[in-house]
């Protein structure tokens, strides 16, 4: 007579005898911790003490984001679009002289990020706006001239004199850096300028309808011109 074989264990989860933490709390710490890649047994052995769970983090990996491709290596600087349309129609109605908005662009374009600044004096934005009509051979803009652009853009409330060499622009119509660099330069203007809301940078000019001479800022005459000779 052939005794019967003797029962398989059951198929199924193991019971867990009662531990301090609860039934299986151990185990069930270490399984969670598996799941989320971390394991917790390595804490409970070096603090030789068994610890309840407060909390369970769950931390999410930022897309990542592409970058602007912006041509050359100066960066980029954020304009107000507003701003660009308007200095579009003031150049139309000769309400900005030629002179006025390209002595602007140069100097929006050089701020040091994340300050509002420029750090140029008059002969330097000249020698600037001057580099590719010197390469080609055409007529230059003179210091003079960029001096009564300065002094028209400021008068608009579009920059302000900062010092020597320094120019400070209108954060609230160009500026280079992210909000946070903005929201900080605007407080310390409105700190130097009483809180005026006519004061910079808050008034822009010209006003609508105001009309002036339009000035080609093409002070300096063209160079020779070499005639061949025939004949």
């Amino acid at each position: 007579m052939t005794s019967d074989p003797p029962t398989p264990p059951p198929v199924g989860p193991r019971p867990l005898a009662p531990q301090d933490g609860g039934p299986g709390f151990d185990d069930i710490l270490v399984a969670l911790g598996k799941q989320l890649g971390e394991t917790v047994e390595s804490t409970r052995q070096a603090s030789g003490s068994r610890k309840k769970l407060k909390g369970v983090t769950f931390e999410y990996e930022q897309e990542p984001r592409t970058v602007h491709d912006m041509a050359g290596d100066q960066g980029y600087s954020i304009a107000s679009n507003w701003f660009t349309q308007f200095l579009a129609q003031l150049a139309v109605a000769n309400s900005v002289t030629k002179s006025e908005m390209c002595v602007f662009l140069y100097v929006a374009g050089g701020q040091i990020a994340g300050t509002g600044i420029a750090q140029y004096t008059q002969q330097e934005i000249t020698d600037g706006l001057n580099k590719e009509a010197h390469r080609i051979g055409a007529r230059r803009i003179t210091r003079s001239t960029v001096n009564r652009a300065i002094k028209a853009l400021c008068e608009y409330g579009w920059l302000e004199k900062h010092g020597n060499g320094r120019i400070r622009l209108n954060v609230r119509l160009w500026f280079r850096g992210n909000s946070t660099a903005q929201q900080a330069v605007l407080a310390d203007l409105e700190r130097e300028h009483g809180r005026d809301p006519q004061a910079f940078p808050h008034r822009i000019g010209p006003h609508h309808g105001e009309q002036q001479a339009l000035d080609l800022a093409l002070d300096d005459p063209p160079p020779p011109t070499r005639q061949e000779r025939t004949g």
